[in-house]
């Protein structure tokens, strides 16, 4: 069985190699291809108007000056003779629920790999409030779910599956829940700094509503992690809203 992994961490983050850890033990045809410095925040973007240059860290290790998608693209388009059995992406350091998957990179990796009709898996480590990460619940849990879905689950077309692993010691954790995607405010703000010539600058916000862990609804991803559960989320390429073609379809008939 042949993985291709990836990340928007870079390729020396601690996520990835834990994640290629992991992966040795259902495979030992492993390709690593991401980017060369950290990319978070990127989404679904592609590199256009610069030169892409890749890295060969050794047969199986590549990087490239781009985004996570960009990874994917050249590994799957340049670097591998035939398709891999699965893309992995992550192990992001962080989580990535709810509104947050629209601006994720790791969620990027495994969407490009879907829009390749590969089955794929993104993986995230919530953090503490302090900012520190156990990865112990990473390792303990990624194996279980792989070893699941590699050998009884059937992806279908336009499907990825999101996991996120829960900020708490391995023995605190409560199992594993299927969630839906969660939704939360946003309450993100644009901080203004002013620059040794007095020019004004500016930094997306600290992002507080990402340690807001008031929801516990089980059935969503943040209630379930934040509930100390494991969260896999079957997710799908397609935006459209299905419900809306019909009332649609009546306006304009």
């Amino acid at each position: 069985m042949k993985i291709l992994i990836s990340n928007d961490d870079g390729i020396g983050a601690p996520g990835i190699l834990l994640l290629e850890e992991i992966s040795k033990k259902f495979a030992d045809d492993i390709y690593v291809f991401a980017p060369n410095v950290n990319m978070s925040g990127s989404g679904h973007s592609l590199t256009l108007k610069t030169p892409l240059r890749m890295k060969e860290h050794d047969s199986r290790h590549f990087s490239v000056n781009g985004t996570p998608t960009d990874s994917v693209v050249m590994a799957l388009r340049y670097l591998l003779k035939d398709k891999p059995d699965f893309v992995f992406s992550g192990i992001n350091f962080d989580a990535n629920l709810a509104d947050d998957v629209t601006y994720s990179g790791t969620i990027a990796a495994v969407i490009e790999a879907c829009l390749f009709d590969i089955p794929a898996v993104a993986f995230s480590q919530k953090m503490s409030k302090d900012g520190t990460i156990n990865w112990d619940v990473a390792k303990t849990y990624a194996p279980v779910v792989l070893k699941v879905i590699i050998d009884n689950y059937k992806f279908n077309k336009g499907v990825f599956l999101n996991v996120n692993f829960p900020a708490c010691e391995v023995s605190e954790v409560k199992g594993i829940k299927i969630t839906s995607q969660g939704s939360r405010a946003i309450d993100d703000h644009v901080i203004q700094f002013t620059d040794p010539r007095g020019d004004p600058y500016f930094w997306i916000g600290a992002a507080d509503y990402r340690h807001d862990e008031s929801n516990k609804d089980l059935k969503t991803d943040l209630g379930a992690v934040h509930s100390h559960y494991v969260s896999i989320t079957p997710m799908t390429i397609d935006l459209t809203a299905k419900e809306e073609i019909k009332v649609l379809s009546e306006l304009f008939s």
